[in-house]
């Protein structure tokens, strides 16, 4: 059976973009989204992170990689990655007597990467029974130079012929996202290309470097986008309803007790316009609580919501009120919060947890938001609904 090492090198300096690799995209840090991908990837067995910096050791192990510690000599900005993967073959042969048939070289400045990437480029490598391959995005644009003698020519044409882009030649760029090497010809090398290439071809849009801060704010907006269509693909189609929690989702879970016994708490306004608009759209709604406090009838009352409160055996107050409107469960959409949510999370089409909600109930939920309760997560998970109600 192939054994497949991936290493993520990560030093902690950078002086273009100070700390680069813990900086924060999409709500996770940089070096994060690669080591997701690599888990995620099928064909990878293994996943080290090579760094010589303590916090990023830290958020590595916390994301589910392994770490080995780079030594200063190959730490620098003059070290190469070559460097890093061969001490990191090394170390885990002499403690570990482990050398993996494939290593699996990944860049974290890469952070569009998906692990479908990872395991077309192994499989590529396989495939042409290569001994290295790329991942490689296609490439149509003309390159030019400064001619010795003055002027331009064409590097990769000829400047007298114009051709079009379906008469040329295929070329590809290189993305410096994902290398696979088998491991005893690279070590022999000591380079990620040699013997037989092969490549695997990335879609454009993952296909992006961070060398500039500007790249930083490109790369957010791309993976909200891909963060969101993925949030999208998990509801039900079509959505029958949606069912919600009250404390810990319309509040944050704090309450104000008075002197003389009366209770208030905190709810976010934007909540009630995102419930607007999905009532708008004649989507049914409902609220169930466990909650005995006129808070919740209040807040319902004045948002125009249905609900049901003081109720201890949620899922049963569910399922009736889904039978009386003739809704099946795996159509509907359930948000909540904490233990006493558990059976409806895991009875309907797609459970949601806020994102402070109880860990016990996090693995049972499809989503978890952004938002925590009482901060905007309704909203977060109503302006998802509308956008997939809209395009269907």
């Amino acid at each position: 059976m192939t054994q497949t090492l991936a290493i993520i090198p990560a030093r902690g300096g950078s002086k273009g973009i100070p700390h680069k690799n813990l900086r924060l995209l999409a709500g996770k840090p940089l070096v994060a989204h690669t080591v997701t991908q690599a888990i995620q990837a099928q064909s990878v067995d293994r996943i080290v992170v090579s760094t010589d910096d303590s916090e990023i050791a830290q958020v590595a192990r916390r994301y589910g990689a392994e770490v080995v510690w780079r030594p200063a000599s190959i730490s620098g900005d003059t070290a190469s990655s070559e460097s890093a993967l061969l001490y990191t073959l090394e170390h885990l042969d002499a403690n570990e007597d482990y050398a993996p048939d494939l290593l699996v070289f990944l860049q974290c400045t890469s952070p569009l990467t998906h692990s479908e990437d990872i395991d077309g480029t192994i499989q590529a490598l396989l495939d042409e029974e290569a001994d290295s391959a790329l991942a490689v995005t296609h490439f149509h644009y003309f390159v030019w130079k400064s001619a010795t003698q003055g002027g331009a020519v064409g590097i990769n044409h000829d400047k007298n012929v114009r051709l079009r882009r379906q008469d040329r030649a295929p070329q590809y760029l290189e993305t410096g996202a994902v290398y696979v090497m088998r491991t005893p010809g690279f070590i022999e090398s000591k380079h990620r290309f040699f013997g037989k290439t092969a490549l695997h071809v990335m879609p454009a849009e993952r296909c992006l470097e961070i060398d500039e801060p500007v790249d930083l704010e490109i790369a957010e907006v791309l993976l909200r986008h891909r963060e969101q269509a993925r949030r999208a693909e998990l509801l039900p189609k079509p959505i029958s309803a949606l069912v919600l929690d009250f404390d810990g989702v319309f509040t944050d879970n704090h309450v104000v007790v008075r002197e003389d016994g009366l209770e208030s708490v905190r709810c976010h306004r934007g909540d009630g316009w995102g419930l607007s608009g999905l009532k708008a759209m004649g989507l049914p709604l409902l609220v169930i609580s466990s909650e005995k406090n006129p808070v919740v009838a209040a807040r319902c009352d004045k948002l125009g919501l249905p609900y049901a409160q003081a109720i201890e055996d949620k899922l049963t107050t569910l399922t009736d009120w889904t039978r009386e409107h003739g809704i099946s469960l795996e159509s509907l959409v359930y948000l909540g919060n904490d233990v006493n949510d558990l059976a409806c999370l895991e009875a309907v089409g797609c459970g949601v947890v806020v994102n402070d909600a109880h860990p016990e109930v996090v693995p049972s939920a499809q989503m978890v938001l952004e938002r925590r309760g009482g901060q905007g997560a309704i909203r977060e998970l109503a302006d998802l609904i509308l956008g997939t109600m809209k395009e269907n």
